[in-house]
């Protein structure tokens, strides 16, 4: 038992050896240089493919300054709202609100419908189309319908006044049909799933030899696409500055989407902030259209008056009386006017339609509490029109802002209740005294007294017009100055060259796949692989030792120790038969059991072989074929198999010398063929003229090499243990199952087999075997290189150190 172990200690690779290394991987590699090559090739084109045909993208940037004073005016809320949810909620400051407002769905819609960039031109190429702008044509849908299908035309000129267009139909149950018509350009026509079309001739670019396409792409998915290239950012927290940016892969176009959509943002930020002036010109023109008819309708009873009574010129003492009488009915009126304003105002700012509007400013009485509440008032109306663009009722920002309008609402009702009952005691006082100085003029005539009545009223309206014609003039010449909070300080502007692609990245990624691809073939053919490959993989299966390693025979010789003695695989067998001494070193120990897991693995093969080298050493040799259910020995020795061992079995008066066939190889080399096949293999080897025979052939020659049926598959190999003193077990590369090392494994574990040791047969040194031919005693032979075979420039390159 211990010699067994000494021998396995000394004939299996160590663990260091089996264990996968950078040696063993390099070894692979130099094997799959072929792979490399293809994968260069083929990354190198497919590269140079991506470079030419993937269409190019470019950065557009535009940076917008903001005017961030309109977020002071929110500072200013009323005293009963004291706590401020913004700063609780470190809502973004009125910058970053403007930031979303440039990027809603809505202003992308805009300018998708105002520049038609729902029709996109190609240029038809081999493998991919590229987007142009400089297009022969120009696409309209005149009608289209309610849910437009993205469709592809293809379109070629016939001559000046015509067309050919081909395009795919898509119909009412999503069934498409290719359609293909000859139309004028202008022509309209219409087509399943989008509508009525026509097709103008761009008279600024000509078709040439080019072929053309358009899309009509459904407005919705055109928005989406451009919302997943368009970026709207802030630079920093301390600047009010926007960072604009849109990737398109053609510069000229997409310096005019963004300078439309910085425009179409301008103008609706100047519409906010006109919100307010037309509020007020509408309020000032109604009540000063009122006012005039008032005055008109008083001017004209005056002067019916004067004409009735034929009056001319009062006396001294009712001027002087008239005079100071309309100082106080003058102050009088105006209180009455203020009382009239804010009575109207009441109204206005009581009625629910009006509740989301601005208030009216410059019509005011001059109180600077209300003005302050006016001008907060609006301010925080403009703002909530603005964030309903991008936000939402449920947004807490949202609920904050309409909270605080609703409170200075009230605070404004308030003030004005409070207005109001001052100048209605004003009033009441004024009256009084009027009434005084109208108890002195009742001595003046009747018909004079009448006449002032009227002057009076006619100069207190005239004043009052005056005035709301005054603020209308005020209001709408603040009007034309109000400005877009936004300055463009660098306009839109594409980079010099796209970002994309970039030469020197798809040139590491091709270089990276180029290595990547041959390296993963290996791992994955090791990971899917169940068939030994390596030495690594018998020893993980294995502790059985390696006695010979046999490569790959390219001729068609079966015997080919004796065929081409100076050939590497001759002295492989050379090495392998120094091996055997270390396993049998008596001299009784002469029979040696060849089998293997199943049929193809190369075991007679080895068998004859091993025979050749023992006889070719001088000592006399005998192969026993008894594999009985197929052999193939004799056949390959070309002997006849019609006296053999089955025969001396049955026979009982046979003699050895008459199954002994000398071998035409060597004239050391003697076969014992099978015999005519029988139908019980098992019973044959079992009878005691078997023990006999080999007892007997014993004394007869220096070693019996026996070539028995695979264990795998039936159990007479076994039954043959008692015959031998060691045995060969052989595996072949690439063919024998990982799995199957198990066979041997066991029947080393259970001493069911004599010496069991491992021959690997059929390596192919291109599949990375090990690292070299190693033959035993741990250590690696070298073999002779045959020079009959001439190796070519890249073998010579990639040659084993």
């Amino acid at each position: 038992m211990n010699n067994k172990n000494n021998i396995k200690k000394t004939l299996a690779v160590d663990d260091e050896d089996l264990s996968f290394d950078l040696k063993q991987f390099i070894v692979k590699l130099r094997a799959s240089w072929w792979v490399f090559i293809v994968s260069a090739i083929v990354c190198g084109f497919l590269a140079v493919l991506f470079l030419h045909y993937k269409a190019p993208a470019y950065n557009i940037t535009a940076v917008v300054l903001i005017d961030d004073q309109s977020t002071n005016g929110t500072s200013a809320v009323s005293s009963s709202s004291s706590l401020d949810l913004s700063s609780l909620l470190n809502l973004k400051s009125n910058v970053d609100n403007e930031a979303a407002v440039m990027q809603t769905r809505r202003m992308i819609e805009e300018t998708v419908n105002d520049m038609h960039l729902n029709v996109v031109y190609y240029l038809r190429r081999y493998i991919t189309d590229a987007q142009i702008n400089r297009n022969p044509i120009i696409a309209e849908v005149i009608k289209p319908v309610d849910t437009v299908v993205s469709t592809s035309f293809k379109i070629w000129p016939v001559d000046s006044n015509k067309y050919t267009i081909k395009y795919k139909e898509t119909n009412p149950d999503k069934s498409t049909d290719t359609k293909t018509g000859t139309y004028y350009y202008g022509q309209p026509y219409n087509v399943a799933g989008v509508g009525l079309i026509r097709v103008l001739r761009n008279h600024k670019f000509g078709f040439g030899n080019e072929d053309y396409r358009f899309d009509i792409e459904n407005v919705d998915q055109r928005i989406y696409e451009l919302q997943q290239i368009f970026t709207v950012t802030v630079t920093s927290t301390s600047v009010t500055t926007i960072n604009l940016v849109i990737d398109y892969p053609i510069p000229d176009e997409g310096e005019e989407i963004l300078n439309h959509i910085i425009q179409r943002y301008t103008k609706q930020n100047v519409q906010l902030q006109n919100m307010v002036a037309d509020s007020t010109i509408k309020f000032v023109g109604t009540q000063l259209l009122l006012t005039k008819q008032k005055l008109e309708s008083i001017e004209k009873n005056l002067q019916q008056f004067k004409e009735h009574n034929k009056l001319a010129d009062l006396a001294q003492q009712g001027t002087l009386l008239l005079n100071t009488t309309n100082t106080y009915m003058t102050t009088l009126q105006q209180n009455e006017n203020e009382l009239s304003i804010i009575k109207s105002l009441k109204d206005y700012l009581a009625d629910e339609t009006k509740n989301k509007t601005v208030v009216p400013v410059s019509v005011l009485p001059n109180d600077p509490e209300f003005a302050s509440l006016v001008d907060t008032y609006n301010t925080l109306q403009v703002e909530s029109q603005k964030q309903s663009l991008s936000v939402t009722k449920d947004n807490p920002f949202m609920q904050n802002l309409e909270s605080r309008i609703a409170t200075l609402r009230g605070d404004m009702l308030k003030n004005l209740n409070t207005t109001q009952n001052a100048l209605e005691i004003t009033n009441k006082n004024l009256k009084n005294t009027t009434n005084g100085f109208n108890s002195q003029i009742a001595d003046i005539p009747t018909l004079q007294k009448q006449y002032i009545d009227l002057a009076r009223e006619q100069e207190i309206t005239q004043q009052l017009y005056t005035y709301l014609l005054q603020k209308l003039e005020e209001t709408e010449m603040s009007k034309t100055s109000n400005l877009s909070i936004a300055t463009v300080i660098d306009s839109p502007k594409a980079d010099y060259k796209p970002y994309s692609p970039s030469p020197l990245l798809v040139a590491l990624v091709t270089v990276f796949l180029a290595v990547l691809i041959p390296v993963v073939r290996i791992f994955v053919k090791d990971l899917l692989n169940k068939k030994i490959l390596t030495r690594e993989d018998i020893a993980n299966h294995t502790s059985i030792p390696i006695i010979g390693e046999i490569s790959h025979d390219k001729s068609v010789q079966n015997m080919v120790v004796l065929g081409s003695s100076r050939s590497a695989i001759a002295e492989q067998f050379r090495a392998l038969r120094t091996n055997l001494q270390y396993f049998i070193n008596k001299a009784e120990e002469k029979v040696i059991l060849v089998t293997s897991s199943m049929s193809g693995e190369g075991k007679s093969f080895t068998t004859i072989n091993l025979a050749g080298a023992l006889a070719i050493s001088g000592k006399k040799i005998l192969l026993m074929e008894l594999d009985l259910r197929k052999p193939k020995i004799s056949e390959y020795f070309g002997i006849s198999n019609s006296n053999g061992f089955s025969n001396y079995i049955i026979s009982g008066d046979m003699q050895t010398e008459s199954i002994i066939t000398p071998s035409v190889f060597h004239e050391n080399l003697f076969v014992i063929s099978s015999g005519p096949i029988p139908p019980n293999p098992a019973e044959l080897i079992l009878d005691e003229r078997a023990d006999e025979l080999i007892l007997e052939l014993k004394k007869q020659f220096d070693y019996i090499l026996i070539d028995a049926p695979p264990v795998g598959l039936v159990t007479d190999a076994q039954l043959m243990n008692r015959f031998a003193d060691m045995t060969l077990y052989i595996v072949r590369q690439n063919y024998t199952f990982k799995d199957q090392l198990n066979i041997p494994e066991d029947l080393h574990n259970n001493d069911k087999m004599k010496k069991l040791s491992i021959v690997v047969n059929d390596i192919d040194v291109k599949n990375g075997y090990g690292y070299g031919y190693g033959y035993g005693y741990g250590y690696g032979y070298g073999y002779y290189e045959d020079k009959s075979e001439k190796k070519g420039f890249f073998r010579k390159i990639f040659k084993r150190s």
